[in-house]
């Protein structure tokens, strides 16, 4: 069958039919960089990224877009805790998401815009709405005005009435309606300047949803084929863009994809709850592409319930790819990927990239190229490795591509991302929270990174073994 997508909008698979025939458009929101990756943030790296590659055996061109949200709240609160400017301590964090991403395999995007750096196309949609009386102004504050848009809601499935106010709407009698969401915020007294740019209505600076819209629009047109990121971004972040972007008269995402939760206890994993598990301390446990199998091999729409002992597994399957590979290329020699994917390969991730099912098959070769190792039957051997390589490409977990990374390449990856944490602690160390400080250095240690304090600055080794 035709690839098949599960649409959030619609709450049904639906066949995909791009815009433009041959063509694929995709906006996924990216990180709000105010603090260090966890596994979190990364899995939509990974779910999209096998999206992206599976178009793209599929013979679509893929114009990939993933934002960098550089300015709001947290940024500031925390940039501001540490004695930071907001703009480097953005910078810090938008590197080591950058870095997770490709230390676990994920193409870079086509366009990575910055939110910051759009504020032109912003402005220009906010006047839009206003001329067309889907927002207001409201001393230097811009509010969209949601009972304005009467398909306000069907996203999320939500009837306006039933709504909880807007986050910011305490104490705020300028909105006319508590529901009423910003798309401007004025420049409050006791924020850096520099976190300020002038507008018709003062001067301020973006709400997060005005940002992904005026960006996907920017680089993919007025309509475009796919939006996706994380479930909990379904409501308010996407029901405010889809509002602020089809009022405004654009046609917008056709198609809405959301990957689920990593999970601790039956939670979502957030820097809230302190339950983070930090990309750059994993990578020191686990090899990246066996964090990257894990990350993966669950169907995108299901949670992940994180536990050392799943991602041992996880890794142990990837083993037994990466040993029937060697094996094989032992007795067969060099073999490049077959030019057909199995059928059942195929017709999984044709049904809403179903990539269990999809490994259930890689598997099922890997089986069957072992069973040809035992009879010595080299054809049969140099077939299935044909057929796992190919697969194992598509779901970007082929060994040989692993291998071909440098150790010394992998090894300036990770040092960066390690290099994040020891930041984190000095900036603990400046504030005086020697707590803190300790936190990070034993969570380090308990990932194999030995931190040694030198005159020249922190150091760092790995554990024997680790």
């Amino acid at each position: 069958m035709a690839l098949h997508l599960h649409d959030t909008a619609t709450r049904s698979l639906r066949p995909f039919e791009p815009l433009e025939p041959g063509k694929a458009s995709i906006y996924v929101c990216g990180a709000t960089v105010q603090a260090a990756p966890h596994i979190g943030h990364i899995r939509s790296g990974v779910n999209f990224d096998i999206l992206r590659r599976w178009l793209s055996r599929s013979s679509y061109e893929v114009t990939f877009v993933r934002n960098v949200t550089d300015i709001d709240d947290k940024i500031l609160a925390k940039s501001a805790e540490a004695g930071r400017e907001w703009w480097a301590w953005a910078a810090q964090f938008e590197a080591s998401f950058r870095q997770a991403y490709e230390v676990l395999g994920c193409l870079p995007p086509t366009y990575e815009p910055r939110a910051t750096g759009h504020v032109t196309e912003m402005i220009a949609l906010m006047q839009r709405l206003i001329d067309s009386g889907h927002a207001y102004a409201a001393d230097g504050d811009v509010y969209f005005d949601v009972r304005s848009y009467p398909q306000y809601g069907a996203l999320s499935g939500q009837k306006v009435d039933a709504m909880l106010p807007a986050g910011d709407s305490e104490g705020d009698d300028r909105k006319r309606d508590p529901r009423d969401f910003a798309l401007w915020k004025r420049h409050k007294d006791g924020e850096p300047v520099t976190a300020s740019w002038p507008t018709p209505w003062g001067p301020g600076r973006p709400g997060w949803h005005l940002e992904c819209s005026a960006m996907a629009t920017k680089y993919l047109g007025p309509a475009f084929d796919i939006h996706g990121g994380g479930l909990d971004l379904v409501f308010p972040h996407h029901e405010n863009e889809i509002a602020q972007s089809k009022a405004a008269g654009d046609g917008f995402a056709r198609y809405w994809m959301h990957n689920a939760w990593v999970t601790i206890s039956g939670e979502k994993m957030s820097k809230s709850l302190g339950n983070s598990l930090l990309v750059s301390e994993m990578v020191t446990r686990w090899r990246p592409v066996e964090l990257r199998y894990y990350l993966g091999a669950a169907h995108y729409r299901s949670n992940i319930e994180y536990s050392e002992a799943a991602l041992d597994e996880a890794a142990a399957a990837y083993r037994r790819i990466e040993n029937f590979v060697q094996r094989a290329l032992q007795s067969v020699g060099e073999t490049k990927p077959a030019g057909e994917l199995p059928d059942g390969f195929v017709a999984a991730m044709d049904d809403d990239l179903g990539v269990p099912a999809a490994l259930a098959v890689l598997h099922g070769r890997v089986r069957d190229g072992n069973a040809a190792l035992d009879a010595q039957d080299d054809a049969a051997v140099g077939a299935a490795l044909a057929d796992v390589l190919a697969m194992a490409d598509v779901l970007w977990v082929n060994p040989l591509e692993w291998q071909s990374q440098s150790s010394s390449d992998l090894t300036s990856v990770i040092d960066a991302l390690v290099h994040v944490a020891l930041e984190q602690r000095a900036a603990a160390r400046e504030r005086k929270d020697y707590a803190a400080a300790d936190a990070i250095r034993d969570r380090l240690a308990g990932s194999g990174v030995l931190v040694e304090d030198t005159p020249d600055g922190p150091r760092w080794t790995l554990k024997d073994g680790a």
